[in-house]
């Protein structure tokens, strides 16, 4: 188990660290606002991620792997690329009202 979480925890590391390389947009045209990202500009995402794995135990608890993803009221105008490659993912939910949810290349959603 212990091997699992620092898995999981360098996985979703490297997949932010990637992510965050890979952003580029103009200056000033990535907005956040209270409802979610509004973008007006070029936008180009690539993500790239290993191994993914996801647990959620419990009650009410929402195992995710995400790659590459713009969420929230998402409003985009302009051009927006997202190239994303995942590799194997796993999200688990075990308990009353978990849900176990694998997203690659996402731009609108919760």
């Amino acid at each position: 188990m212990r091997k699992l979480i620092i898995a999981s925890i360098l996985s979703a590391a490297s997949a932010l660290a990637f992510a965050q390389a890979g952003v580029q947009a103009a200056p000033g045209s990535v907005q956040a606002t209270s409802g979610g990202v509004n973008i007006q500009g070029n936008t180009n995402i690539n993500a790239v991620a290993g191994q993914q794995t996801a647990v959620a135990v419990g009650q009410g608890n929402t195992a995710k792997n995400t790659v590459g993803a713009i969420k929230g009221g998402t409003n985009i105008k302009g051009n927006t690329n997202i190239n994303a490659v995942a590799g194997k993912q796993t999200a688990v939910a075990v308990g009353k009202g978990n849900k176990a949810e694998n997203t690659v290349g996402q731009i609108g959603g919760n």
